[in-house]
């Protein structure tokens, strides 16, 4: 098998907006690594991705003959078998859900054409990625599975901080060049992967599942619950509990994230706070792109999910439930709406249109710090969603 390529179902993408407003649905990342990552590491392959049209410049697809494989599948050793001995032709379903084909032509796939195959069946266990609370929902699970693959046959980094405490010190893994100054971690429900050129700075306790991805920094006293994801290159402090960020984000400060999910690019107020559970304990609904309204998540704990380049004021209070768009800027008192789409600028008091030449001095100003440069396929991504999501910002109309 030389070439494999990670497709974006139709009805899957649109249910994990807005983070796929910015990315196929395989390069979200749930436990430590994104879905691409996890089925590179099974398959020895570079996938190629078939996504939107305005996406792939940015992820590209190979046009070699390729088993095509749903985006939101996360990879096993059971499922990664059965791939193995898939007939060209031939078409793998799990419970209704197209999870493979091995085909010839890939510039023809079409998710509905695969139906008309001969099928076979999975019936192992598989986790999908449908719904985008199903990120953090699924995380802890993904963390385990991950760490497994990251970590079997190697050996962790030593720890020589004497003052850092830690609980089951066989599930956790420490990669080179991290920094540990008198933390706590507690690795006794589930593993704790700290990844390169890391910082956990001192006081910092950390209950597993956890991950901790390159170049990140937790920061002085910074308390991580457990079923956490902090993605590459950001800084975190505060209390967290079962969220993953994406990479490129911050929350320094104080201040509650819970069952949340923040893409990249992300900036966090100080003593900013999300609610993750109803007054009533009732079940969480929040909003949804493919419905064009909410729709019930069947969850009790469900807090905040916010796509790519979208930021808040300090002291932002964000309700059970909500959903923040790209490239939003989110600031004063009182609750914001617990749809904000992408682009909007204001808070509880009303919102205008974030007008994308000041958006984009503040993106090249974010990324310049990182050492990164907002380029022209950043841009081009960006202005295709500004214009995608017209319609969601009533006030242009109105304007």
């Amino acid at each position: 098998m030389d070439n494999l390529i990670l497709f974006d179902d139709p009805a899957i993408r649109g249910a994990l907006l807005p983070f796929t407003f910015t990315r196929p649905v395989a390069a979200i990342r749930v436990g430590i690594l994104k879905i691409s990552e996890k089925w590179e590491k099974y398959s020895g392959i570079t996938p190629g991705f078939f996504t939107q049209d305005y996406l792939s410049a940015k992820f590209p697809k190979n046009e070699a003959p390729a088993l095509m494989v749903n985006g939101a599948v996360c990879p096993s050793a059971a499922l990664w078998k059965s791939l193995q001995s898939l007939k060209k032709g031939q078409a793998l379903f799990h419970q209704q859900v197209l999870v493979a084909v091995h085909g010839d032509d890939p510039s023809n796939f079409q998710v509905d054409r695969a139906k008309a195959l001969e099928t076979v069946v999975f019936d192992g266990e598989l986790t999908l990625i449908q719904k985008n609370w199903h990120i953090f929902q699924f995380n802890g699970q993904e963390i385990r599975n991950d760490f497994k693959l990251l970590t079997s046959g190697r050996k962790s980094e030593a720890l020589d901080d004497p003052h850092t405490i830690t609980y089951n010190p066989s599930d956790i893994f420490i990669e080179e060049g991290a920094k540990i100054k008198a933390a706590v971690l507690n690795a006794e429900a589930g593993p704790i992967y700290i990844g390169k050129n890391t910082e956990i700075q001192e006081g910092a306790l950390i209950r597993g599942p956890f991950a901790l991805c390159e170049g990140s920094t937790l920061n002085m006293g910074a308390k991580l619950r457990g079923d956490t994801t902090i993605g590459p290159h950001c800084k975190v402090g505060g209390e967290v509990s079962n969220s993953v960020i994406f990479g490129y984000s911050n929350k320094g400060h104080e201040g509650f994230l819970g069952n949340a999910v923040l893409g990249e690019w992300c900036n966090i107020g100080a003593d900013s706070n999300n609610s993750n559970l109803k007054n009533n304990y009732a079940p969480v609904k929040i909003w949804d792109y493919t419905k064009g309204g909410f729709t019930n998540t069947g969850l009790q704990f469900c807090g905040l999910m916010m796509g790519d380049h979208s930021k808040c004021g300090i002291n932002t209070m964000f309700n059970t439930g909500t959903v923040v768009g790209v490239g939003a800027n989110i600031f004063g008192d009182g609750f914001p709406r617990n749809f904000i789409p992408s682009f909007s600028w204001g808070g509880a008091a009303g919102f205008s249109t974030f007008q994308m030449r000041k958006f984009e001095e503040t993106a090249i100003a974010v990324m310049k710090r990182r050492g990164l440069e907002f380029g022209s396929q950043e841009k081009e991504i960006l202005e295709r969603v500004f214009d995608l999501t017209r319609h969601y910002r009533i006030w242009d109309k109105e304007a």
